[in-house]
């Protein structure tokens, strides 16, 4: 089965969620209201004949690096960072499967009782069959952010577009944050994106997209209704290209 392109003629999407995005209002784990909203803005993308792919970080739970800092071997850390992956993973299935959606969750780390083990030609076959697919446990090694197993799973399963959700509508060319005159970039390039060392992802991740020819979309996943004007064509947020 072959979906019906999106009126800007997306077919496949990979959209990357952070761990810390899933507290919502919570200091803490998940929030179920989050989720939620995440699951209905998914289904309405679905709706539109798109396949969804979706990337959960673990930094609500764990961060391997935080942990590294702390004084934990860092494949230890890294490890329970992929576990923390998985668990997100598993929550949002559930809050897609109580949509009435069909969801699978893979895991790049055998959990076999849990979930699927991730297999590339299943994972495809999932999406055709317009089934959420939800890729757990970042690569599988450690030392890799989920950010680089985003790229390569957007890679892996031939992505139109890869959508990474961050607290801000955007690059900017500072931290909008703390510095009230920085301004939004509409388009950029991956080249710029690595010299000027715009800390939207790793730069692993941004060389993959890169050298893959997969475009990046950062935008603001907290302002409702982002990620279905994305795949009507709207511009928002920022688009990274080569050209």
């Amino acid at each position: 089965m072959v979906a019906t392109p999106a009126p800007n003629g997306l077919r496949r999407i990979l959209l990357k969620l952070s761990g810390e995005a899933l507290m919502g209002e919570e200091d803490y784990g998940i929030d179920p209201k989050f989720l939620k909203r995440v699951a209905m803005e998914i289904r309405e993308v679905m709706g539109l004949g798109m396949q969804v792919a979706v990337v959960i970080g673990g930094g609500n739970i764990f961060r391997g690096a935080g942990l590294a800092r702390a004084g934990m071997d860092r494949v230890t850390g890294d490890h329970m960072g992929m576990l923390a992956t998985v668990m997100n993973s598993l929550a949002m299935q559930d809050a897609i499967e109580a949509l009435g959606m069909h969801a699978r969750v893979m895991s790049a780390i055998r959990i076999n009782q849990v979930c699927e083990e991730y297999i590339r030609r299943r994972a495809v076959r999932h999406l055709e069959k317009g089934r959420v697919t939800i890729l757990a446990a970042g690569t599988g090694n450690p030392f890799f952010t989920t950010d680089t197993a985003a790229s390569l799973r957007a890679i892996e399963i031939e992505a139109d577009l890869l959508l990474k959700a961050t607290k801000v509508n955007g690059i900017y060319t500072d931290d909008p944050m703390k510095n009230p005159n920085a301004t939004r970039y509409a388009r950029l390039t991956f080249d710029k994106v690595l010299t000027d060392r715009l800390n939207v992802m790793d730069a692993t991740a941004i060389v993959m997209c890169r050298d893959n020819n997969v475009p990046l979309r950062v935008f603001d996943l907290n302002t409702p209704g982002e990620l279905l004007r994305i795949v009507r064509g709207e511009d928002v947020g920022t688009l990274v290209t080569n050209g």
